[in-house]
């Protein structure tokens, strides 16, 4: 590790591939051990649909990562998308065994068999402006809330699971030819099209790459991009360009707060903020004022406290 790569801060690598894996188990201690050798943190998740998750390190680790991950076989196609923290963002590394690497619940939703037609970041604009085009954030509520799409349609779904249900109760409100799909990375929008095409929807689209690649390729002044954009580690979000954004997580619920959001008189640091404080009792405040008062001392420790809410 030379010191212009630690100036650089950490390489955040967001990773995926759909594929037949005929045995997860057999593969999470190799991949774990691949990790921990060159010290990488994050979360990889595996199942016989592939493998999903996000990984940091140091640009030359996560390099050596990626290569070594495409060695395995079944990823040799890998998919991933490069963004940079100041801090690490993640605690430790996990590789997790699961039934489906994006959870939608419904059986026979298989993106090798039928997908919608992926659309490149740099076309996008002209598809979701086309008047004949709905377009649908398959983002759960409180990641649309910081940042989406001009005109783009909000399921205010609290979860990938709610999808399916609301698709089938706002069949006819999906009434335009054209279907334009996005999420944040890309895997997401790789089920809710297979899910959409299954259900009879013939010209489905899909952003290439996700919200992240766009907001790389695409100058901020050709954007139709507003806001921020969600991501699941210690930066809370992205802008364009692909800079940390100004959010923060409330410990108490874990929704993403703006700096406005940290002014409002409900917010306490560590416990509740205007989500959640009327709607968590006050053991559980209690129990969140603790942990951050464990936190705030390990900081002047300078230890890194596992619990450590970013908020």
């Amino acid at each position: 590790m030379n010191q212009t790569t630690e100036n650089k801060g950490f390489l955040v690598a967001a990773l995926y591939r759909f594929t037949t894996v005929e045995d997860p188990a057999a593969l999470q201690e190799p991949i774990k051990q691949l990790c921990d050798q060159l010290r990488i943190k994050g979360s990889l998740l595996l199942a016989t649909e592939g493998i999903n998750g996000t990984i940091a390190g140091t640009e030359q680790d996560i390099h050596d990562c990626l290569q070594g991950l495409r060695k395995f076989p079944e990823f040799t196609e890998l998919e991933h998308k490069e963004s940079r923290s100041g801090d690490m963002p993640f605690y430790r590394m996990k590789v997790r065994l699961k039934k489906e690497i994006v959870t939608m619940g419904i059986d026979g939703v298989d993106p090798l068999k039928s997908v919608g037609t992926y659309v490149p970041p740099q076309a996008w604009n002209a598809l979701i402006s086309d008047p004949d085009t709905i377009v649908i954030d398959t983002r759960n509520d409180y990641e649309v809330a910081i940042g989406t799409f001009d005109g783009a349609v909000d399921p205010k779904t609290k979860s990938f699971r709610d999808f399916p249900a609301w698709v089938e109760a706002n069949r006819d409100a999906i009434d335009k030819p054209k279907v334009a799909m996005f999420c944040t990375g890309g895997i997401r929008c790789e089920k809710a099209t297979a899910f959409m095409k299954q259900q009879g929807f013939d010209e489905v689209y899909h952003l290439q790459g996700g919200i992240l690649k766009y907001l790389e390729e695409v100058p901020e002044d050709q954007s139709l991009w507003h806001g921020d954009c969600f991501v699941f580690d210690q930066r809370v979000s992205v802008q364009h360009g692909l800079t940390e954004g100004p959010h923060v997580l409330c410990f108490g619920c874990r929704m993403p707060l703006s700096e406005a959001d940290l002014e409002r008189a409900e917010y306490r640091a560590g416990v509740h903020c205007h989500h959640c404080k009327d709607s968590r009792s006050e053991s559980e405040h209690k129990r969140a004022e603790e942990r951050h008062k464990q936190v705030l001392l390990a900081q002047k420790r300078n230890e890194q406290h596992i619990g450590d809410s970013a908020g």
